[in-house]
């Protein structure tokens, strides 16, 4: 499995989190940084996205490449740290273990059509968890997600850590990643 590379054709994002990633997510970065995210959605056909339309999921993936060839991989992690505050998200996530379980719930809303994939929590410890990502999103995006989502839920003393511990990596032909959340 490789990564910008959706499971299903019928597969689709909703144009809230296209428009929450591009003008909220990227805006952040530099207006420079929008402006080529809106230049690398209307190559793959994704020209003024509506919130309320939906959009095949594999033209956003095209996109996402676009953006970490053009604006390197970071910008994917920091993206991914802060999809929590910019698209439609689960609201009652109280704890570490709640918001990285809500992951799954978040990614659901915002996509549809046929095989998506899935996030999946688990707990390891009191203040350690793993999840694991079988989704088409990039390990940097992913990474970033699982950080801003620990980070936003985690007590005040902590340091949120992550480390990618899975026997296999999307990157490198894998069907997954694993990664491990400390807390």
């Amino acid at each position: 499995m490789t990564p910008y590379e959706a499971f299903d054709r019928d597969a689709e994002v909703n144009g809230r989190t296209v428009l929450s990633v591009v003008e909220e997510g990227m805006g952040r970065f530099s207006d420079a940084y929008r402006e080529r995210a809106i230049a690398a959605l209307a190559e793959e056909g994704i020209r003024d996205p509506e919130p309320d339309e939906w959009y095949p999921q594999q033209a956003w993936l095209d996109a996402f490449e676009t953006i970490a060839a053009d604006l390197q991989p970071h910008v994917l992690d920091r993206l991914g740290e802060q999809l929590p505050d910019v698209a439609d998200w689960p609201d009652e996530s109280a704890t570490v273990p709640d918001g990285l379980r809500a992951i799954d719930d978040a990614y659901r809303r915002n996509h549809r059509g046929g095989e998506i994939g899935k996030y999946r929590f688990d707990r390891v410890d009191d203040r350690i968890g793993e999840v694991t990502c079988h989704t088409p999103y990039p390990c940097p995006f992913d990474r970033g997600l699982i950080r801003g989502v620990a980070k936003e839920h985690a007590p005040v003393d902590s340091f949120v850590f992550i480390e990618e511990t899975g026997s296999s990596c999307r990157r490198e032909g894998g069907d997954e990643c694993t990664y491990e959340v400390y807390w």
